[in-house]
């Protein structure tokens, strides 16, 4: 294998622990004292929960003892996995704490050597251990791990959701939309901020987080033993980069007597580095947002053509909701504007069949003249290869960090029970694909007079080889507010630092980010009657007539298809009297 380039035979690998198990408890320990640890798959254990993927042999982890901890590390190019050898291993007095260093890695189980450099460098503040490392090879560096022991079993917490008893399961989650792994099989559980923390029940949370100031993909592992986890906290490296000596920002680790005071220093980290601001101290809102008080979404063309609501029919519905609720008050989303849904994707031009730019132009004009603010949708990761235009964006396709080219064909959106594999997955960190983009709103903005756009995925984050994406995003989002001050920017399924750039969502409201932001209902929430989703692929869902389908936590929303205004229209009339009585209106 490659690895083999300026290898040489080790002497052995590393002598196995006295008892897996033992190493996996928070067994007292002296700082600076280095273990000669294996991977746990060293020893099988019989499958007691969820497992994922591991070496059917064990791995040299050599660890260092730090804080009541140990903390050992893997470093990963793009063909292999390497370790620490066990005796190239030293340990520096710092101020605070230690510096570990190695000078040469291993591979094959601890069979090969490679050179390689790691140093870690550990610090202890008050409740916190904080770590820094530097990896160095001879090819580029793409993933660095560390992996911890000495955390006890207890409730896990997974991006700042409630702790939670996962029992024996192995855990893996990614931050953000998963790591870029979020479909197929051995994926992560999607996190919006890279935090994971444990509640031992012995009244201490154990919450690990990275200081990072950019966006990157985190990953967290619990592998449970008798009594404690091995976890592995990982950073990986810019996919566009090929760097050989790689600077991983600080990792901190912070016990605290509860969940909120572990949770308050990764907060505090994003609203500094990310500059996250209150939702009522927010100037990057178009006045008429803070008067919403009813998101209406109306269902356009199905992929398959099947027509919900052409615009004749839209500004008919809008007539009949203006003698009921102040036009002003309703953002009036229009998901499938532009024809086939998702299968135009990225044309956005006007579909003829639902009333072409004469019959889309006459919509927002009727709906000005009511006070309506009019919002269409566009998927901002999506693009279809069929199309004329794909030799124009064609460089804009997601390659993540291995290379390997990721498709947007996890949906069925024919019911051949076949995923669909004509969509590409596509990067705004590409000039060429984040122009089209915001040329395409830009053209909808300035000929039509929208009062706002919809992103879809907009949290889709994939560490992709062609440019940053998350600051693409961030990019169009701030050239189009720079053009166009009171029209207003909407996404996605949100991870914590878009929250400083995109004031307002669809799905994504959590209880850590309504600080932050507003939400309304995702438009696979059911319409009224048979529960149909619209132009989404969950096809129907129940409709619950009792609480009328809306979340205490989202502004209300009014979902409308095919039958919703001719068969339904006293739900209609129920949702909005609802919404009017929420804002004190009724």
């Amino acid at each position: 294998p490659a690895s083999s380039t300026n290898a040489t035979r080790s002497t052995g690998p590393c002598a196995p622990p006295e008892s897996l198990t033992h190493f996996l408890t928070g067994v007292p320990v002296s700082d600076g004292t280095i273990t000669p640890l294996l991977s746990t798959s060293e020893v099988y254990l019989p499958p007691r929960g969820n497992e994922y993927m591991k070496f059917s042999f064990g791995f040299p982890e050599p660890s260092v003892e730090f804080g009541g901890y140990r903390f050992g590390f893997l470093v990963f190019s793009d063909e292999n996995t390497y370790g620490l050898r066990l005796e190239d291993l030293a340990v520096v007095p710092k101020e605070n704490g230690i510096e570990l260093r190695a000078t040469r890695f291993v591979w094959a189980g601890g069979q090969e050597t490679a050179p390689g450099f790691l140093s870690a460098t550990f610090r202890r503040v008050e409740n916190r251990i904080e770590w820094t490392i530097v990896a160095m090879m001879d090819r580029p560096v793409k993933t660095v791990t560390t992996v911890i022991r000495g955390i006890p079993r207890g409730k896990v917490s997974l991006g700042g959701g409630a702790p939670q008893d996962r029992k024996d399961d192995e855990l893996l989650a990614g931050y953000p939309f998963g790591a870029g792994d979020l479909h197929g099989p051995g994926a992560a559980e999607a996190m919006g901020t890279p935090f994971a923390a444990v509640e031992t029940g012995a009244g201490k949370v154990i919450a690990i987080s990275p200081l990072d100031r950019q966006v990157r993909p985190k990953r967290f592992y619990f592998q449970p033993g008798d009594e404690g986890y091995r976890v592995e906290a990982i950073y990986e490296h810019d996919g566009w980069r090929n760097d050989h000596r790689v600077e991983v920002p600080a990792w901190r680790l912070v016990e605290a007597a509860n969940f909120e005071d572990a949770i308050a220093p990764h907060i505090t980290h994003l609203e500094q580095v990310f500059q996250l601001t209150p939702w009522e101290k927010r100037t990057d809102l178009p006045p008429w947002t803070r008067d919403i008080q009813l998101v209406t979404t109306l269902h356009g063309m199905h992929y398959t053509g099947y027509m919900f609501n052409d615009f004749a029919a839209m500004a008919e519905i809008l007539r009949w909701m203006a003698t009921r609720i102040e036009g002003r008050r309703v953002l009036v989303f229009i998901p499938a504007w532009d024809g086939r849904y998702y299968f135009d994707y990225p044309s956005y031009r006007l579909s003829e069949r639902m009333g072409g730019e004469r019959g889309f132009a006459a919509l927002v004009e009727e709906a000005h003249r009511l006070g309506f603010h009019v919002m269409p949708m566009f998927g901002l990761n999506a693009a279809n290869r069929k199309l004329p235009v794909w030799q124009e964006i064609a460089g804009g396709a997601v390659s993540k960090i291995d290379g390997d080219v990721y498709n947007l064909n996890w949906v069925d959106w024919n019911n051949d029970r076949h995923q669909d594999g004509w969509g590409s997955y596509m990067n705004l960190g590409d000039d060429t694909w984040r122009h089209h983009m915001e040329g395409r709103i830009a053209d909808m903005i300035e000929r039509f007079g929208v009062d706002a756009y919809f992103l879809d995925i907009v949290g889709g984050h994939v560490n992709s080889t062609n440019g940053d994406m998350h600051e693409g995003t961030r990019l169009l989002v701030q050239n189009l507010r720079a053009k166009y001050p009171k029209v207003l920017g909407v996404g996605e399924m949100p991870y914590d630092a878009q929250h400083a750039f995109i004031p307002v969502y669809h799905a994504g409201n959590g209880p850590l980010w309504r600080k932050y932001s507003k939400f309304f209902s995702h438009l696979s929430a059911p319409a009224a009657g048979r529960g149909s989703t619209g132009v989404h692929e969950w096809g129907f869902s129940p409709f619950n007539n009792e609480t009328l389908g809306l979340n205490p936590n989202a502004i209300p929303t009014l979902q409308v298809v095919d039958d919703t205004f001719t068969k339904h229209r006293d739900t209609m009339a129920a949702i909005v009297a609802a919404a009017k009585k929420r804002a004190g209106l009724a």
